[in-house]
C-alpha cells in the first residue's frame, strides 16, 4: 500500500512509475550500464534523482510518523508503521490503532493521508519547475560505497 497506483491516479502514496524508474536505476547499476533505458528510451539523470528523493522522502516521512505513533501511544512499532503506511498510501486499512491513539496522534495520521495525497505530486512537480544553473562545478569524487 506503500506503492500507490499509476500516476494519474487518486490514490496516495508514490507512483507505480517512481517504483518502475528506481527499478530500472538498479537494474541498469546491477549490469553496469551508463544509461538507465526502459522500453526502448532513456531515463534522464534528472528523473531518476526525483524518482530518489521522492522515494526516500516518503519512506522517511512514514518512519518518523510510526515512530511519532509509537512514543506518544502504547502500540508495537509493527501495528504503527502500518497504520502510518496506510495512511500514507490512503488505503483504509487500520489495525484499530486511529480510533485508541491519542488526539495528537489522529492528527498525526491525517497529516499522512494529506502528505500522501498532496505531497508527492506536489513535492515532485516542485523539483520538476525549480533548475538552476551555476556558473561552476565542483571537482568530482568517488566515495566508496558499501
Amino acid at each position: 500500500m506503500f506503492i500507490g497506483a499509476g500516476p494519474a491516479s487518486t490514490s496516495g502514496g508514490i507512483k507505480v512509475t517512481t517504483f518502475a524508474v528506481l527499478g530500472f536505476a538498479m537494474w541498469s547499476e546491477f549490469r553496469g550500464d551508463p544509461d538507465v533505458n526502459a522500453f526502448g528510451r532513456r531515463l534522464s539523470l534528472r528523473t531518476i534523482r526525483q524518482a530518489m528523493t521522492m522515494a526516500l522522502l516518503a519512506v522517511g516521512v512514514v518512519f518518523g510518523a510510526a515512530i511519532l505513533l509509537s512514543s506518544v501511544s502504547e502500540f508495537s512499532f509493527t501495528r504503527t508503521l502500518f497504520e502510518s503506511a496506510s495512511a500514507f498510501g490512503t488505503t483504509g486499512l487500520t489495525t484499530g490503532v486511529t480510533g485508541a491513539v491519542p488526539r495528537f496522534g489522529q492528527w498525526v495520521l491525517l497529516l499522512m493521508m494529506l502528505a500522501g495525497r498532496v505531497g508527492p505530486m506536489t513535492f515532485v512537480s516542485a523539483l520538476a519547475l525549480r533548475e538552476t544553473r551555476r556558473a561552476y562545478r565542483f571537482a568530482e569524487e568517488r566515495p566508496i560505497l558499501g
